[in-house]
């Protein structure tokens, strides 16, 4: 993990300054970067150096990637974040609330697109996905925050939750030195186990479809969920705050027998 790093800050030593789109010529090996540009301020999302590339370590391999510089008030550390369900995607909104909180941030779509496990047919998508994926952004980012801010990250932590969770445990057993801290929420830890249970029970429905709730239904429990449990917390924004909390009884949305009339 040093080589990388090693090799950015020599390409830009000879200035005292790293400007966003100087990232361009930064050499890592199996990464290759499409984009380096100054991103303004924004509502949401501070002013960032954005970076995009492409990862390929290995034949068949098609990592895209993501890296977010703050121009300003970076806080020293680095923050990777997770993906959830099959991935497929970057994690731009975790991204975004990592950039309001002075972090570096990057992330990947885990060498895929899309949000199905089709992509697990070719091996070397499997092991992206399995733990590659995020070693190799890591690797990748470290080298980016070096380069542009002429010193390495202070600290690097991982955040992901779900399959974010299981990315987090993956780090941690295989590459102990990527972080310093990880925050594995979630973690869909045991993948065939998961995906076993989950057929079963899709199977059972769909042997007898009776057992699927109609969306009318599922929409009419959720707003009475949300008109019972929603102020609870004193603001009534759509969000239940607190579920432990929350008393609903759902038997109020039961169906009332009417009386037989013969039996009057």
């Amino acid at each position: 993990m040093v080589a990388p790093v090693a090799i950015a800050l020599t390409v830009l030593a000879a200035s005292s300054a790293s400007p966003c789109e100087d990232l361009r010529g930064v050499s890592v090996t199996n990464v290759t970067i499409t984009t380096a540009e100054p991103v303004k301020a924004a509502p949401a999302v501070p002013a960032h150096c954005r970076i995009a590339a492409v990862l390929t370590p290995a034949p068949g391999s098609h990592i895209e990637i993501e890296v977010w510089l703050p121009t300003d008030g970076w806080n020293g550390k680095l923050e990777i974040v997770g993906n959830g369900g099959w991935a497929g995607v970057i994690s731009t909104p975790a991204m975004a609330s990592a950039l309001r909180e002075g972090y570096a941030t990057a992330s990947t779509d885990t060498g895929h697109k899309g949000g199905s496990g089709s992509f697990a047919v070719e091996r070397e998508a499997l092991v992206d996905f399995g733990y590659r994926s995020m070693h190799e952004l890591t690797v990748a980012a470290k080298a980016m925050v070096a380069a542009f801010y002429q010193r390495p990250a202070r600290l690097s932590y991982y955040n992901g939750c779900s399959t974010g969770g299981r990315q987090g445990m993956m780090e941690a057993q295989r590459y102990p030195d990527d972080f310093d801290a990880i925050v594995a929420g979630a973690p869909v830890y045991n993948q065939i186990h998961l995906n076993t249970s989950q057929v079963a029970l899709q199977m059972q429905m769909l042997r007898d479809p009776a057992l699927l709730v109609p969306p009318a239904k599922v929409t009419l429990l959720a707003k009475a969920v949300l008109n019972a449990c929603d102020p609870g917390d004193g603001v009534k924004d759509g969000i239940v705050s607190d579920p432990l909390k929350c008393t609903f009884d759902p038997s109020v949305l039961q169906c009332k027998r009417r009386p037989n009339k013969s039996n009057r």
